[in-house]
């Protein structure tokens, strides 16, 4: 059997296997969704969302492309986070980078990338940003993990920077906008910790597009 008719055996097995615990299983994902999680992550293969949290299907809504860029050009990226704020009411959106990120390697170099230029040039606007911390690293390998992790910070900003996001926090309290990296060689996520209030309140002055958003 090749691996193109491997995956329909494989979903054979998968819904045996839900059905044989739970007989209405999808009956109920039929029903609809009512995910708490937006994961935006990168498109890299060997990086699911569902497996690497370890949840089911409709627990989290998902949005992946190359190195988790948030753009407020991209249509796509701007609509998944409307939907997924204004209409499911989702309560944490986590922003999720990987050490060993394609992407992120590829705007470290210069190269001329073709069509990949204008995306990857997000991730090297975040490296100018930071140039001064990231040039004192020696270690080109280091580097290119902190690199990661501050794509990911700069990210989680720009999500934050959406008027459905800061709107909906004012009025109920969420979504947080969390970052986290997934370490390929371990399998472990790494929670990068960012205080979602200290950034909102940090970017107020210039994005404010919340009614009644105040800065302290």
């Amino acid at each position: 059997m090749d691996k193109y008719q491997q995956i329909f055996e494989n979903n054979r097995r998968w819904v045996e296997e839900k059905t044989a615990t739970d007989k209405e299983f999808f009956e109920h994902l039929a029903t609809g969704q009512e995910p708490e999680f937006l994961y935006i992550g990168c498109s890299d293969s060997r990086v699911t969302a569902e497996e690497l949290m370890g949840v089911e299907p409709g627990d989290v809504f998902v949005h992946r492309n190359i190195a988790n860029v948030i753009s407020n050009t991209d249509l796509n990226a701007m609509s998944v986070i409307e939907y997924a704020v204004f209409h499911l009411k989702v309560k944490h959106i986590v922003v999720c980078g990987h050490y060993f990120c394609g992407g992120v390697k590829a705007a470290m170099q210069s190269v001329d990338l073709g069509i990949l230029n204008p995306w990857l040039r997000n991730i090297r606007d975040v490296y100018r940003l930071h140039k001064a911390e990231l040039n004192a690293i020696e270690d080109e390998d280091l580097r290119y993990k902190r690199l990661v992790e501050l794509n990911v910070e700069e990210q989680c900003i720009n999500v934050t920077k959406t008027a459905v996001v800061q709107k909906m926090y004012l009025a109920t309290g969420y979504p947080i906008v969390h970052g986290w990296v997934f370490d390929v060689q371990t399998g472990k996520l790494i929670d990068l910790n960012i205080d979602f209030d200290e950034k909102l309140h940090d970017i107020q002055e210039i994005y404010n597009l919340g009614t009644n958003l105040t800065k302290e």
